[in-house]
């Protein structure tokens, strides 16, 4: 009698729509590509920094974008007609313990860079939050997307520079971390999909998703990609970077130039907060400065003492731009 009365009293979902188990498994796949792209870096097969700036940046930007989009626009279809308790419930656990996993993985690889708020503590977050908006006006959640997206140029403060609250997005030193996607302005891209599921079911758009794609041979591995988002997720980095690691065994690298490496590393570091022009020029005037001050191998190898370490700070500070120099 109880499964009788929960079966009346819980809502039904929609039927899933195969385009969106399709695009989700697109939006993974480029995913993967990205992190492949990152293990060749990692591995030394590409430059530093190359994953972190020009096209490979923009890529990543549209790669968490989409897929953040589609999260919002799964929620309308999951929970439009009422939220089903128990399956979000159990949904939300498996990405939190997923995220939590994340975090620890990182933290014993690269303690200093590590994910503390990826892609998968915004999902876990935004699932929640987004429930609040599934019932709203779709073009009052659509203006909050853009309010959202648009809150780190106009909101952010000093206030947020603390460890405890760069999960929110709105510091004006962004922290170091392999994956950073904080609630603002990426919340935006879960509102939008909310936004956009609402006004296609209004629309009578969403049976216009239910189909397949061609080729066929494309559509039955992509929609099972998508349908097993999570497990993709966490299975393909730890396989992609396995194998970049048997490679390197086989094939190893070219070893870089040190000075190329400490330049771009420290152009990536620089354009958090400059351009990449101004950058290049900073970052070119402390090696060359170092070079002549016969302390570039110490700084590399973090082998400086004291005493040096105030002549970088010299040197640091005659390569910066002059304050004000820009505005003659």
């Amino acid at each position: 009698m109880q499964d009788i009365t929960e079966m009346e009293t819980t809502p039904s979902p929609r039927p899933r729509l195969g385009r969106i188990d399709i695009a989700r498994g697109i939006a993974l796949i480029a995913m993967a590509i990205y992190h492949f792209g990152w293990d060749l870096e990692f591995f030394g097969y590409m430059a530093p920094a190359t994953t972190a700036q020009g096209g490979w940046k923009l890529f990543a930007r549209c790669i968490a974008s989409s897929f953040l989009f589609l999260v919002g626009f799964s929620l309308v279809l999951a929970h439009g007609r009422g939220i089903r308790w128990r399956p979000m419930a159990k949904r939300l656990l498996q990405i939190i313990a997923a995220a939590a996993a994340i975090s620890a993985v990182t933290w014993y690889m690269t303690p200093d860079s590590f994910i503390f708020f990826g892609i998968l503590h915004q999902i876990a977050l935004a699932s929640v939050l987004g429930l609040l908006f599934l019932n709203l006006p779709p073009g009052l959640t659509a203006a909050v997307a853009v309010l959202v997206v648009a809150a780190p140029h106009y909101l952010a403060s000093d206030f947020f520079n603390t460890p405890i609250l760069a999960w929110v997005g709105l510091s004006t030193v962004p922290p170091r971390s392999n994956d950073y996607v904080p609630l603002f302005p990426w919340f935006g891209a879960v509102l939008a999909g909310i936004a956009a599921a609402r006004i296609g079911e209004h629309l009578g758009w969403l049976k216009l998703l239910s189909g397949g794609i061609r080729p066929h041979a494309l559509e039955k591995p992509l929609t099972f990609i998508g349908r097993h988002s999570l497990a993709f997720y966490l299975i393909h980095q730890p396989v992609l970077i396995s194998l970049v690691y048997v490679f390197s065994l086989v094939a190893p690298p070219a070893q870089p130039d040190l000075r190329q490496v400490f330049t771009q590393s420290c152009v990536s570091a620089c354009m958090a907060n400059d351009g990449a022009a101004l950058c290049e020029k900073f970052c070119g005037c402390v090696v060359t400065e170092l070079d002549k001050a016969k302390l570039f191998d110490d700084v590399f190898s973090g082998k400086a003492n004291q005493e040096n370490n105030s002549t970088v700070r010299e040197i640091a500070a005659m390569c910066s731009p002059v304050p004000g120099a820009g505005a003659q």
